[in-house]
């Protein structure tokens, strides 16, 4: 890990993520809740964020802020992902600050498309962006004003294969960003789109990172190296502090020079 810099305005904060108990995910949970701020985050993989939380709480280089609060959540079912967001209003304060991170990104090919994968596609990578959106706006509007970060890919940009419908939910990003930006605007809430490149998270080096997809990494990165969620995290936590007070309707990109 490299060392982040501290942003004073996130001490305090309440802060909620989606997908946070694996891969860029934990790295978000992590690096907020290092900044002071209350974490609170949802997963489908309760092992995983259990572990999460047991390992932030027992770092004694941690701050004093309380520890994350998980709660098991599939953010397909929008009134349990409601639910979840009123239980970290309950436990933290109103929610400052929305990290819309949740995703799947499994492979498929056009011709094995039916319509309930595409359906599903739709809703794990694109529809609760909207509705966690809807539910923290009255929040961040009582507060003086909040930071949504809709997490997109850089994968619809570089034509990848293999993922159509997973594109298109990310293309996708960028449009509600920017129409949530105009709208939610005049309550001075930034919406932006925190858009990744290849991060090497334990998910892709054990499932596509392979000879070929290193060799591509090299020859289309501008940057050598490779990108770490902590590269991801470093941004996210830009966007979220008043650093980045006029700082809305954008894109962006963390891809090592890719796109």
């Amino acid at each position: 890990m490299f060392h982040q810099a501290v942003y004073p305005s996130l001490q305090g904060r309440t802060v909620f993520i989606s997908g946070g108990s694996t891969g860029i995910g934990a790295s978000f949970v992590e690096r907020f809740h290092a900044q002071g701020a209350n974490v609170a985050f949802v997963d489908l993989d309760a092992d995983a964020g259990a572990a999460l939380v047991a390992r932030i709480a027992n770092d004694a280089r941690a701050p004093r802020s309380p520890a994350p609060l998980f709660m098991r959540c599939d953010v397909t079912d929008i009134e349990a992902l409601r639910d979840a967001i009123a239980c970290a209003r309950e436990a933290f304060g109103p929610i400052a600050v929305l990290v819309n991170n949740a995703a799947n990104d499994r492979r498929h090919q056009v011709e094995d498309v039916t319509v309930a994968f595409w359906d599903q596609c739709m809703n794990v990578n694109l529809r609760h962006h909207f509705f966690a959106a809807q539910a923290v706006a009255g929040d961040m509007a009582a507060l003086g004003g909040g930071s949504i970060i809709n997490l997109g890919s850089t994968s619809w940009m570089i034509k990848g294969p293999g993922y159509p419908a997973y594109a298109t939910t990310k293309a996708a990003i960028h449009g509600l960003t920017r129409s949530l930006a105009r709208d939610l605007g005049p309550r001075n809430i930034r919406v932006n789109a925190l858009v990744p490149g290849w991060v090497m998270t334990e998910r892709q080096l054990s499932t596509w990172v392979t000879p070929d997809g290193e060799r591509a990494m090299d020859t289309n990165q501008c940057l050598p190296g490779r990108l770490q969620s902590d590269d991801i995290a470093a941004m996210a936590l830009f966007l979220a502090a008043d650093d980045s007070r006029m700082c809305t309707a954008q894109s962006f990109v963390v891809d090592g020079g890719w796109t």
